[in-house]
């Protein structure tokens, strides 16, 4: 569908036209020819020069062969699910649920990636509040009360709230999950919990699936995988805790009471986890 979807009235971006009219998606900046101060240049080339040339390309939801035709109703279509999608190869779980709408607009607001191809500062985690930050035209600190606002007038209609991290590795940086396509059997959990046909277990940052939630039905996935997909390490997120805080805290005054009460639910829900595990070692 997205190959179909640009074959026509499309602008490319992140990407670079080659010398013999290719694209390259990966590593073009390295192919973009050098001005004299040794930085890419992304301008036209000069007569003669060699390289590639920076490009865009963007597509309109309408051209795509799979458009569902009721997104354009002006009366609206209900929407059962929002995602937010970070790019963290560990820590996070593979898919978490919101325990509510106000914990899913912390869940969004904390959410974080490593560097990509399309991040060049390398400064580390960096955290992406709603996956909207780069395009918020206003304080993001206002932009979060929009989204519980939001969540007020849709009441009890309001979408379940998911984050996705579908990129985590193991300490051999290898892929734990295969993506793409079977990135669908990831929303078909979220589909089933909009329904009340799966399961979920409760930990301190949300609900996540058990191993046998999800429908791996074909899948050759290693079990080990699968564990830390779906693993809440409880030393990560002690040392997580602290990073957030000190993220939301820039905000100062503006920042919601709602979202630094779901702050602090978090560390409380930690904190009862920590005593519960001590129990559970005295009792053995």
């Amino acid at each position: 569908m997205a190959m179909e979807t640009f074959k026509k009235n499309s602008i490319f971006t992140n990407c670079a036209l080659t010398d013999d009219g290719d694209i390259c998606g990966k590593g073009w900046r390295e192919l973009l020819p050098m001005s004299s101060t040794g930085k890419a240049m992304t301008g036209p080339r000069e007569q003669g020069n060699s390289g590639a040339r920076e490009r865009t390309i963007h597509s309109t939801r309408v051209a795509m062969p799979c458009h569902f035709s009721d997104w354009e109703k002006a009366e609206g279509h209900p929407i059962d699910i929002v995602i937010f999608g970070g790019r963290r190869s560990t820590v996070v779980p593979l898919v978490t649920e919101a325990f509510s709408w106000d914990h899913g607009v912390f869940l969004g607001a904390t959410a974080a990636s490593e560097p990509t191809a399309a991040i060049l500062d390398d400064v580390g985690i960096r955290y992406g509040p709603l996956c909207d930050a780069p395009f918020c035209g206003y304080h993001m600190a206002d932009y979060f009360q929009h989204w519980f606002d939001m969540g007020d007038r849709l009441a009890t209609k309001a979408p379940k709230d998911f984050l996705c991290e579908l990129v985590r590795k193991n300490h051999d940086g290898k892929w734990l999950w295969p993506g793409f396509g079977e990135n669908s059997r990831v929303l078909k959990w979220m589909c089933e919990r909009v329904d009340d046909k799966s399961r979920a277990r409760k930990t301190p940052i949300g609900l996540v699936p058990d191993e046998n939630d999800l429908d791996l039905t074909g899948l050759n996935l290693p079990q080990e995988n699968i564990k830390e997909l779906l693993r809440v390490d409880s030393g990560a997120w002690k040392a997580e805790l602290p990073k957030m805080g000190t993220f939301l805290a820039q905000f100062g005054d503006r920042l919601p009471k709602r979202l630094r009460n779901q702050m602090k639910e978090l560390r409380k829900r930690w904190d009862k986890s920590v005593c519960d595990e001590q129990r559970v070692r005295e009792l053995d």
